[in-house]
Formats: C-alpha cells, sequence, structure tokens
C-alpha cells in the first residue's frame, strides 16, 4: 500500500515566497559588500586633504561608530537569551539588521574622514581594513542565521559570531590608537604587561653627530612646544631620537635613507597655509634647517654619523659686515602686482626694509621656470634669500641669478640643473649659501665654482658631485 500526499498549494506558495526573498536577501547582502570593497580604492587615503564636505560628514564617525559596536556586543546575549525565550531570538534578528546599516554607515563615514582629513595612509590602513572587514563579517552572520535559525548550518553562525566579535575588540583598538597614542592602554600597565610588548632599541646617540649637533637642536627650537612633556599632538614626541624615531599616531615619521617618504619632512614643508603644516604654532622652518633634516634623512638618519656626504659647512673667518640693501618702499605697488601674477610671495626678512626680502616659490613651484625668474630681476637687488628648490628652473636661471647682487643664500634643490653656467654666480660676493641637492650637478662644475666664491656652506648631497663614502650605520 502506499501513500501519495500532495502539498497545500498555499504551503507551496509560502515556500517558493520564502525563497524568493531568500535570493533576494542575498543578492543585497552581496551587492553591499561589493560597494563597501570598493571604497578604498574610491576613498583612498593619501595624506591630502580633500573637500570640505567629506571632512564634515566623517567627523562624524566617532559618533556613528559606537552604535553599531553596541549592537554586535547584545548580539550574543540575545542569542543565548534566545534558547529560553523566542522573543529574545526574533529581537536578536532586528538588532542583527540594525547592526548591518550601522556598521557599513561607521565604514562610509570613517572612509570619508581618512580621505577628507589628509590622513596618512600608513596610519589608518589597519583600521580602515579592520572595520571594512568587520562589517563584511557582520553581513555574512544576517545572510547566514535564517538557515541556522531553521537548523542548517549548525555551529557557522556561532563560530561567524564570535569572530566578529573578537574582531570588534580589534579594530576598536587600533582606531584608540590612533586617538590616544599607541600606548594608550600600556602607559601605566603594571610591569609584567609592559614586558610582554615587543620593545624597539635604538643605538645611543653621539653628542657629536649631526643630530645632536644640527637635527635635535632644529627640533628643540620648533616642535617642542607641540611634541613634548604634556603637550604631545598626534601622538609624536620629537624631544629625543628615539621618540623621533618612534613617530606617532599616523605611523613613523623618519623613514630612513627615503626623505622623500619621511612624514616629517613633508609636514615642514607644506605651505605654511595647509591644515597639516607643521610647525603648526611659529613660523616655517628656515631653508636651510629643512636641508639639514632633509640631508640626515636621506643619508640615513643615523644618530652617530659626525658627518653627511655633500653637506660641508667651511670654518668661518672673522665676523663680517653684511652689507645692507636699499629701500624697496617705493616699488610696493609692483612688488604687490607681481606677486600676484606669477603666484610667488617676496616676504620682508625684517621690520628694516635695508635687510632685504626673501623670494619664495613653494606654492607654484611646479610651474614656476626660467621665464618667471627673470620678471623678478627688477627686484634683484633687494632679495638676499632665492628659494627656487622643487621649481622647473634650469642652468638658464644663472643669467638671472647673477642680477642678484645682495644675494646671501640660495636655493635649488631638486631641480634639472647641472651647474652649466654655475661660474655666473661668482660676481655674488655675498654668497654664502648655495643648496644644489638632488640636482645633476657634477663635480667639474662645482670645483669650478668652489675655486673663486668662498661659501660657507655647500649642499650637493644626492649629486654626482657628492662626495663618496661608505654607508653610514
Amino acid at each position: 500500500m502506499s501513500f501519495v500526499t500532495q502539498r497545500d498549494p498555499k504551503t507551496r506558495s509560502r515556500g517558493l515566497s520564502f525563497a524568493a526573498l531568500r535570493k533576494s536577501y542575498w543578492v543585497t547582502g552581496v551587492l553591499l559588500a561589493l560597494a563597501l570593497l570598493s571604497l578604498p580604492w574610491l576613498l583612498s587615503p593619501d595624506g591630502q586633504t580633500h573637500g570640505s564636505w567629506q571632512q564634515f560628514l566623517g567627523r562624524f564617525h566617532p559618533l556613528v561608530v559606537h552604535l553599531p559596536i553596541g549592537l554586535i556586543l547584545l548580539l550574543p546575549v540575545l542569542e543565548f537569551g534566545g534558547r529560553f525565550r523566542s522573543a529574545w531570538r526574533e529581537a536578536a534578528s532586528v538588532v542583527l539588521g540594525c547592526a548591518v546599516l550601522c556598521s557599513a554607515g561607521a565604514v562610509v563615514f570613517g572612509m570619508l574622514l581618512a580621505h577628507g582629513g589628509g590622513f596618512s595612509p600608513d596610519a589608518v590602513r589597519i583600521h580602515m581594513w579592520g572595520g571594512l572587514f568587520l562589517c563584511l563579517g557582520v553581513i555574512w552572520c544576517a545572510l547566514i542565521r535564517p538557515s541556522w535559525a531553521m537548523g542548517r548550518v549548525g555551529w557557522v553562525y556561532p563560530a561567524s559570531l564570535i569572530v566578529v566579535l573578537i574582531l570588534t575588540a580589534w579594530t576598536g583598538h587600533q582606531g584608540g590608537s590612533l586617538i590616544y597614542g599607541k600606548t594608550y592602554l600600556t602607559e601605566f600597565a603594571p610591569a609584567f604587561i609592559k614586558r610582554l610588548q615587543p620593545q624597539k632599541n635604538y643605538p645611543p646617540v653621539d653628542p657629536a653627530s649631526v643630530y645632536a649637533m644640527r637635527v635635535q637642536p632644529i627640533l628643540d627650537s620648533n616642535c617642542l612646544s607641540c611634541h613634548s612633556g604634556s603637550k604631545i599632538k598626534g601622538g609624536l614626541q620629537l624631544d629625543n631620537y628615539a621618540h623621533v624615531m618612534d613617530g606617532g599616531n599616523d605611523g613613523e615619521v623618519v623613514s630612513p635613507g627615503h626623505a622623500e617618504k619621511s612624514l616629517l619632512l613633508t609636514r615642514i614643508t607644506l605651505p605654511a597655509d595647509h591644515p597639516k603644516f607643521m610647525p603648526s604654532e611659529g613660523k616655517p622652518l628656515a631653508a636651510k634647517d629643512i636641508a639639514w633634516i632633509k640631508g640626515w634623512i636621506q643619508q640615513g638618519a643615523s644618530p652617530k654619523a659626525t658627518a653627511l656626504p655633500g653637506m660641508e659647512v667651511r670654518a668661518p673667518g672673522a665676523a663680517e659686515r653684511i652689507p645692507q640693501v636699499g629701500d624697496y618702499n617705493a616699488l610696493t605697488p609692483q612688488m604687490i602686482q607681481i606677486e600676484k601674477t606669477l603666484g610667488i610671495r617676496l616676504d620682508r626678512v625684517s621690520s628694516k626694509a635695508a635687510d632685504g626680502l626673501i623670494l619664495r616659490t613653494i606654492d607654484v613651484a611646479p610651474k614656476f621656470g626660467d621665464s618667471d625668474l627673470a620678471r623678478l630681476e627688477p627686484f634683484a637687488p633687494y632679495i638676499v634669500n632665492v628659494e627656487l628648490g622643487h621649481t622647473k628652473v634650469t642652468d638658464a636661471c644663472f643669467a638671472s641669478l647673477a642680477k642678484f647682487n645682495h644675494a646671501r643664500a640660495i636655493h635649488l634643490e631638486d631641480t634639472s640643473i647641472t651647474g652649466r653656467d654655475l661660474q655666473k654666480l661668482a660676481v655674488l660676493h655675498e654668497l654664502r649659501y648655495l643648496n644644489l641637492s638632488s640636482t645633476r650637478v657634477t663635480h667639474q662644475a662645482l670645483d669650478q665654482f668652489a675655486s673663486v666664491q668662498p661659501l660657507l656652506h655647500i649642499y650637493a648631497f644626492n649629486t654626482p658631485a657628492q662626495p663618496s663614502s661608505s654607508p653610514i650605520k
């Protein structure tokens, strides 16, 4: 005898509806996950600030992020209670759905903050990917929970929930470290806990080293008001070698041998009106101080090296009287006009006109060339400091520079000059500083020029003219 059972049409309809709903549920979840995975490429942090609207919305991230954390922590409590009261399990389903939406929102706001706020990619990378994978984990839990509730996937959902809880704690710690510093939890921990942390050991600083004699005094004079003692902005201390090398909340600020990758150099060479410019309180660093920091980093950031190949400081002779320039006040209207036209700045050395002017091109360096320099020749007799680093000037600039008869410092670092016409600067009898670092200047050009122009400061590191040297240790 056989029995044939026929499914009720209403039951079949409900089954088909559930299958369709489950399919749309998975499609929505996968599309949301793909959209979130695209954010690190669409809003990749690059250390530069972006639209104000991004910064405005991004600053809601610290507020928004606490909501999904609370919901995620509530989930295991509800799931456990659901074993005894079915209403708790129904509540867990609602809480999980809210956690998906809130965690996705927190990721979006976080990416806007990292991209718009100019965060270093090295500083936020771990926290960013941790938050993203945490959100994906919550989505995964939401997708498999209905099957778990029907007894189909066994331990997969509880195990996934445990992973999500671990990710929540770890990602939250990474975010807290960005705000309060890497040692926030361990600073006052018992000694046995501190010993569990990996320690960085640095060699002692030689008192006669370039770092001790040149670099640290620059940091002491310009940076310690914000980066030492009880006031440590960004978790960065700059009061000794170990702290400088440890970096801060944005990660390492010195990359030995790679000045261009060092956040410290990047920040002190930004335009003065940039929100990330350092020092944020006080005057910009002098170009010669920047040159020392750059040279020290480029050649290994050593705590022991007592000299840097390519950076020579000759002993000065007897104190000499610095000649005064003429009065340029009558040219003020023309100076204002040329500043607007070229985008450069002609800053006063002091309140006394006789002390001269400083030519600053940092805001327009990528497009400032020989023809622009030639247009400044009417003001050449009043300019004592010529800052042309990173500009597009070539060897043709020496013809114009020869007319800056009161020039005492000329910066040509990171330009395309070869030094072919460098001897044209021999007429500048007041010139005491010349920076040719990261150019193509040759030994021959530099030697010929040095024979007729007794400079006190010569910078030629990272050039064909740099003296050979064994690696700095």
